[in-house]
């Protein structure tokens, strides 16, 4: 009797993998948990940097008023896209918990990274069936970028993903991920109406949650479908969830979504920054530029190739047009390209081929855990960090956890600079925003107001007009004291600052 072919045999001791297989396919899975389990204590730390205090205060506003809220950061009855479904479920949180914003951000960074972990797992599994393939993607995502760091939101190399596993746009990614492997099999076997109207609904929840990770995943979803090339039938579910996500955006009650489209003048010069030192940033990623050409041949439609072009697309004509918040839209063609380096180790072809895209792939993420190598310092310390290590640790912002003794929920601080973008994140309000905000339509005064206010040359009177017009009961100011009628030193921090009371 003939023996039955090696994958028709059933499964048992025999059928298993060779050990060296095994091992092979246990070190990227191992190397990916040891990430992982990095970035828990991290969580526990939660280095203060970026927009922390945005998306801390905007939990505030909505644990004292989910329904009317106000403007997050002054004292102004105005809509703000930072109210989002995530930040109204954590809003919500806080307010049935009485947990501190912090707690609850620790908890929205588990939440966050669960989800961004599961969701590359599972897109991973979409693309290859190989039991290696979720845990070097997800290196690749982290490691495969530049030997200049980056740390902005949305953009998950390791340094910046420790920095901002807190912010919705880790959430949205990991939703997005989802989305991309949920919208890939709905193409492959028949879905019924349910899952498309899931699809558009969870497609708004992401825009909402974070509109510039929403664009990447818009564009992800789009190449999903242009490479999946659906039949007729397929396009009025296609169209269903579009139109359903599009009626749940047009909906949504605390700021209008669309009117963002012109709201963006204020972002140009800041994102210009992404594009700058942009081979120091992003080198590593030609490994994957180079696995995307392997692709194309093989298949001009491959979805990680329509993905990339796509994303590389839109970022050429922010550069080009001088719309440099285009340039958010940068993991679009970053994540696809990161992915396809990781499935070359494993889709490369012949076996010899596969060797070298894995030493190569290795080589690769040995510099990049180098250059990234500081993120050990908000696990350990900085204290803790040999000094070549300490060198490559970007240093967390201080908190003003020092002034809550004195200023209470709903107080209006007269603050500048960083300390404008900390202090909404104890509840109290600033004169003007220290973040773009978008529906404020005073915005331009107010900056006028107190950048006049810290003119040393303007007159005490004009002073107490701005006191009293914006009514704040508290200044903070450097280590030149001020010489003002009305204001009485109260507090002093570790910067040299001073907490200055207002006169009633």
């Amino acid at each position: 009797m003939r023996a039955a072919p090696p994958e028709a045999r059933p499964a048992g001791r025999a059928a298993r993998r060779p050990p060296a297989a095994v091992r092979r396919s246990l070190a990227p899975r191992a190397a990916a948990a040891l990430l992982v389990a990095l970035l828990l204590p991290v969580i526990v730390r939660l280095p203060w940097a970026g927009d922390l205090g945005m998306h801390a205060a905007t939990i505030e506003r909505l644990r004292h008023s989910l329904l009317h809220p106000g403007n997050p950061l002054v004292d102004a009855d105005s809509p703000s896209p930072y109210y989002s479904p995530w930040m109204l479920l954590l809003g919500s949180l806080a307010r049935a918990s009485d947990w501190s914003v912090f707690v609850v951000l620790r908890l929205a960074a588990l939440t966050g990274l669960a989800l961004l972990v599961t969701g590359v797992w599972r897109y991973a599994r979409t693309l290859s069936a190989h039991r290696a393939a979720p845990a070097l993607a997800a290196l690749s995502l982290v490691l495969l970028w530049g030997t200049v760091l980056i740390n902005w939101s949305g953009f998950i190399a390791l340094n910046s993903l420790a920095l901002t596993v807190s912010y919705p746009s880790v959430f949205a990614l990991g939703l997005a991920f989802h989305q991309w492997a949920w919208l890939t099999r709905a193409l492959r076997a028949p879905s019924g109406w349910g899952a498309w109207l899931g699809l558009g609904a969870l497609w708004a929840v992401i825009l909402l949650c974070h509109q510039f990770t929403g664009v990447v995943a818009t564009l992800g979803a789009l190449a999903t479908v242009l490479a999946a090339r659906p039949p007729r039938g397929m396009w009025p579910r296609l169209a269903a969830g579009a139109a359903l996500g599009l009626l749940v955006l047009w909906l949504w009650p605390y700021y209008d979504f669309f009117a963002l489209f012109s709201a963006g003048g204020d972002l140009e010069e800041v994102h210009r920054a992404l594009y700058e030192h942009f081979t120091g940033r992003y080198w590593l990623v030609l490994l994957g530029v180079a696995a995307l050409a392997a692709r194309w041949r093989r298949d001009h439609r491959d979805p990680l190739v329509v993905f990339f072009l796509l994303g590389a697309l839109v970022c050429a004509a922010g550069f080009l047009s001088g719309h440099y918040a285009w340039g958010r839209a940068l993991p679009a063609a970053l994540i696809p390209a990161q992915l396809a380096a990781a499935l070359a180790v494993v889709q490369g072809g012949r076996r010899a081929v596969r060797v070298r895209w894995a030493w190569a792939l290795a080589a690769a993420f040995a510099v990049g855990a180098w250059t990234q190598a500081g993120m050990l310092g908000y696990v350990v310390g900085r204290a803790a960090l040999p000094e070549a290590l300490a060198a490559r640790y970007t240093q967390p912002w201080a908190g003003y956890h020092w002034i809550t003794p004195y200023v209470r929920y709903g107080d209006v601080v007269m603050a500048r600079d960083f300390a404008s973008q900390l202090i909404p994140a104890y509840g109290a309000y600033t004169v003007a925003p220290g973040y773009p905000e978008f529906f404020l339509p005073d915005t331009a005064r107010r900056e006028e107001a107190v950048q006049r206010y810290y003119t040393r040359a303007t007159p005490p009177s004009v002073r107490g007009d701005i006191l009293r017009t914006y009514d704040v009961r508290w200044v903070l100011d450097g280590t030149t004291p001020m010489r003002s009628r009305g204001l009485r030193p109260v507090a002093h921090g570790p910067g040299g600052e001073v907490l200055y009371a207002v006169a009633p």
